[in-house]
């Protein structure tokens, strides 16, 4: 299985795979306008890998097949402040 991988030109770290090249007929309206101008990255041939860096192969090659696309987003950034406060609760408890 064959994908076609393009990086958002409005958001970081987001990429849409997709079941052919420059085919985004089964991409919503709505995605392809908060997603900007896909900006192609590379062909990847997903029967040839076990695993993907940022992405369930898995749910990638599932997601394919059922709607046409993965859209894969960045994890969500964590919180200096919540990491900050939860090293002060454990902290407290050892004291």
């Amino acid at each position: 299985m064959i994908c076609a991988i393009y990086r958002s030109t409005k958001r970081d770290q987001t990429y849409l795979y997709i079941e052919k090249k420059d085919d985004f007929s089964r991409i919503p309206d709505e995605l392809l306008q908060s997603f900007g101008e896909p900006q192609f990255s590379m062909l990847l041939n997903l029967a040839d890998r076990q695993r993907l860096a940022h992405a369930d192969i898995e749910k990638v090659k599932k997601a394919l097949v059922e709607q046409g696309f993965y859209l894969q987003v960045p994890p969500p950034v964590e919180s200096m402040l919540n990491t900050y406060l939860d090293e002060l609760k454990k902290s407290e408890k050892t004291e």
